[in-house]
């Protein structure tokens, strides 16, 4: 250690080898936990594959919440956009406005007078 990492643990604070291994470890435990999470969403996605919720619509919505969830996770978490707030929001809403106008077109197109 030199002088001033002996100066900080004398202090009562940490060395900042001691606050980078409590980080690091601080992080292996949220990414633990969230592949724990993933692990039982898998298993819970299984599960549910077997329980019949009446029609093929209501099956796969029910699957497609548990995947738009664990796509979420993953996406906040390992691919660490929940630290990318502003930016990621000012996409997803261009996005949405981009899609949504697509679908418009879409529609239009399925049901024009005209061209039936």
């Amino acid at each position: 250690m030199n002088e001033t990492e002996e100066m900080l643990a004398a202090d009562g604070h940490a060395a900042p080898d001691e606050q980078a291994a409590h980080n690091v470890a601080k992080h292996v435990r949220k990414y633990l936990l969230v592949g724990a999470t993933l692990i039982t969403f898998t298993a819970i996605t299984v599960f549910l594959s077997y329980v019949n919720f009446g029609t093929m619509k209501a099956n796969v919505a029910v699957a497609m919440a548990v995947a738009t969830f664990k796509a979420a996770l993953v996406a906040a978490i390992f691919m660490h956009l929940s630290n990318e707030k502003r930016l990621i929001y000012r996409i997803l809403v261009f996005t949405a406005f981009f899609v949504l106008g697509l679908f418009f077109l879409t529609y239009l197109a399925w049901y024009d007078p005209v061209t039936r």
